[in-house]
């Protein structure tokens, strides 16, 4: 098998984590994408589409290459850890869309919250603020790269791929938000 051989493979697996099944997929680069709710159904859908996207063969987790972003997931999620240090696939993502999402990565800490419109003057588009929800709607790294912080200029909590109570549990989880009483 020769180099280019390797890098269209993107190993993937399913791991449980308090918000449920998450798939996580992972190139020779880094970690490519993060499913929520993936169900068999949501994650074969999930799995054809980076197949398509990508021009790779899907492997389950086949080297170890995903131990590191699930052991930093499962650090997250038990309060350990505050920012993912692992390396990111970016290749789903281009244009505007990677430039918000590489902003949100680096400039949006834990704990802490940003507006859509907040977001769109910071890579220099004041007045883009949908599109910044449509990045958020597009981004393949949920959780990693955390869209979940983005929320309405007048203090909403906004739109959420993973579903509104999804994204209450992680803002939660890093408290901005109380924790549910029930």
């Amino acid at each position: 098998m020769d180099r280019d051989d390797v890098a269209r493979r993107v190993e993937w697996a399913v791991v449980d984590s308090d918000i449920g099944p998450l798939m996580l997929a992972a190139t020779e680069e880094g970690l490519v994408a993060v499913v929520f709710h993936a169900r068999p159904e949501v994650r074969d859908r999930a799995l054809r589409r980076i197949a398509s996207r990508l021009g790779a063969e899907l492997v389950e987790d086949a080297s170890g290459r995903l131990a590191e972003p699930i052991r930093a997931l499962h650090a997250y999620f038990a309060g350990r850890i505050q920012q993912f240090d692992v390396p990111l696939d970016w290749s789903l993502i281009g244009g505007f869309n990677r430039q918000v999402l590489r902003e949100l990565a680096s400039g949006v800490r834990y704990g802490t919250v940003v507006g859509y419109g907040e977001l769109a003057g910071r890579v220099g588009q004041p007045g883009a603020a949908q599109a910044v929800g449509a990045a958020m709607a597009a981004n393949p790294l949920p959780i990693v790269v955390p869209c979940h912080r983005v929320v309405e200029g007048d203090g909403g909590i906004g739109g959420f791929g993973g579903g509104l109570e999804t994204k209450r549990q992680l803002l939660a989880l890093e408290g901005v938000l109380p924790e549910p009483l029930f």
